[in-house]
């Protein structure tokens, strides 16, 4: 095929400083990740020579060591959007040395189209295939699809990545569609988790191809956390309230499609869920397919499931592509914006279950920063799932750091979800359904039911001395508990607001 080959060294050679780089991928998965890493060393020995070398970096979601990590620690990244979760760059975005902007996932390659964020120099993409046609070639993906088309369509130039790890049959579950611009825009026509509306591939036209990279590199796999009898408490008080909301008709006896967040208790969860024989097979309309996810598709128990990315084991990858004759019928990876567009979110009825850090007591939700200052990874898809969603629900443990802090507190540090947004919340306490409350009922309610023995009378007494009409809050005495809270009861809030030894 007449294209250019050249070393993943080669081609990163040719980036200069200060431009602006696109990524395929969404979370580790199917990211660029030679060439970056390249880059890296290039970042070093600039520096080392007293010269600046720092790009931009845009993506579908996070994505691996070889990109943020080893970018970062590079000091070669101006600017980030819009999500990540390695630790090297969490570190330094922490001590102010990364401009990093956390936004919704479904808003990043409109908001390139809109301009936004500047010239897109170059679009670094990894494919399993690349066919010439005519006076473009089909780029074909490998487990996630990201921002890539829009990517291939803004940027000057761009540089495949042709992977070898990843089977060629990795196109047959690809749904590629980018949506028109307002004022242009059409409705998206899906109507069922599995329809298919776009291309398996991406465009790339041939005088913006410069090179090809060949390379054998695994996807640089997140490992989660075992489940435990708390992630598992979660799991089956959810699986067993959204069971009661079947039977009490607000979920139809068909059940309705599932979104869940990323890590142990997700897969709790969707454990539970397929565990429990009340719960009709079911469909799921997600952002990310964890490895839970894939045992219950090939036993049927999930019937068809669409994302963004395989966020899954490589050992998990690989009986995916084993079993493609089962999974390019019910498995679909789409782009960010069509897996996280809130149209089809609420037109499909999603349920919606997500993380959060902290929740307080009239239900708005911190799923990104620790102590209101910290960020941990981002908003990611949460926001874009939760606001649209049939049923909103959050969950999280109602202690953390081995019950040194609550996560029930007054008043959340960082609002990313307001109450206006979250349904349910779901600690292994109980269930606190918040529909139909007023925040001072919401508040007792979720007292009673999520926060752990250990804080419940401090809040209580929170909510006595709280000021106000409508929402109450006493704020001196809110920020103070956030300290208090470590003490695990051994305090007592005055009148005013203070908190004294017991």
């Amino acid at each position: 095929m007449a294209y250019t080959r050249m070393t993943a060294a080669e081609a990163a050679a040719l980036i200069k400083h200060n431009e602006n780089l696109a990524l395929s991928g969404f979370t580790p998965a199917g990211v660029a990740k030679a060439v970056t890493k390249e880059l890296a060393k290039i970042a070093v020995k600039e520096h080392e020579a007293g010269r600046e070398f720092k790009v931009g970096i845009f993506t579908g979601a996070s994505t691996g060591q070889s990109t943020d990590g080893d970018l970062a620690a590079a000091q070669a990244i101006k600017y980030r959007a819009p999500y990540t979760t390695n630790p090297d760059f969490r570190k330094h975005v922490n001590m102010g040395e990364i401009p990093y902007n956390d936004l919704h996932l479904s808003h990043m390659a409109q908001e390139l189209r809109y301009g936004f964020y500047g010239d897109v120099d170059w679009a670094i993409l990894e494919v399993c295939d690349i066919e010439e046609c005519g006076d473009e070639y089909h780029a074909f993906l490998t487990a996630a699809g990201g921002i890539s088309p829009t990517a291939a369509r803004l940027a000057k130039k761009v540089i495949l990545e042709l992977n070898s790890f990843h089977n060629p049959n990795a196109k047959f579950i690809h749904d590629v569609y980018e949506p028109l611009d307002p004022p242009y825009r059409k409705a998206i026509p899906i109507e069922h988790v599995g329809d298919r509306i776009g291309v398996p591939y991406v465009v790339v036209p041939k005088e913006k191809l410069v090179c090809v990279v060949e390379c054998n590199i695994p996807d640089e796999a997140r490992a989660f956390k075992d489940s435990d009898p708390v992630t598992d408490r979660i799991g089956y008080l959810t699986a067993e309230f959204l069971v009661e909301e079947m039977h009490a008709g607000r979920i139809p006896k068909e059940f309705l499609p599932l979104q869940s967040g990323v890590g142990s208790t997700a897969n709790a969860i969707l454990g539970a869920l397929g565990q429990d024989k009340h719960v009709p097979d079911f469909n799921i309309y997600t952002e990310v397919i964890q490895n839970s996810v894939i045992d219950m598709m090939l036993n049927g128990r999930v019937k068809d499931a669409s994302a963004c990315s395989l966020t899954v084991s490589n050992e998990c990858l690989m009986q995916v592509y084993d079993n493609m004759d089962h999974f390019s019928k019910h498995l679909t990876l789409r782009q960010s914006e069509i897996s996280n567009s809130p149209e089809l979110i609420r037109r499909l009825g999603v349920i919606a279950i997500n993380t959060a850090i902290e929740c307080d007591l009239y239900g708005n939700v911190n799923s990104t920063h620790i102590s209101g200052v910290k960020m941990m990874n981002g908003i990611g898809g949460s926001g874009d799932f939760e606001r649209n969603a049939y049923l909103s629900i959050f969950t999280c443990p109602s202690m953390a750091k081995g019950g040194l802090i609550s996560s029930i507190v007054p008043f959340v540090s960082h609002q990313d979800h307001s109450e206006h947004d979250v349904n349910i919340i779901i600690t292994e306490q109980g269930v606190a359904d918040l529909r139909g409350k007023s925040p001072v009922q919401r508040a007792q309610h979720i007292i009673e039911q999520c926060v752990h023995p250990d804080y419940k009378q401090l809040l209580w007494d929170y909510l006595k001395i709280a000021k106000g009409g409508h929402t109450r809050h006493n704020l001196p005495a809110a920020f103070a508990m956030h300290d208090t809270l470590a003490r695990k009861g051994d305090m007592k809030l005055t009148d005013f607001g203070e908190y004294v030894k017991d």
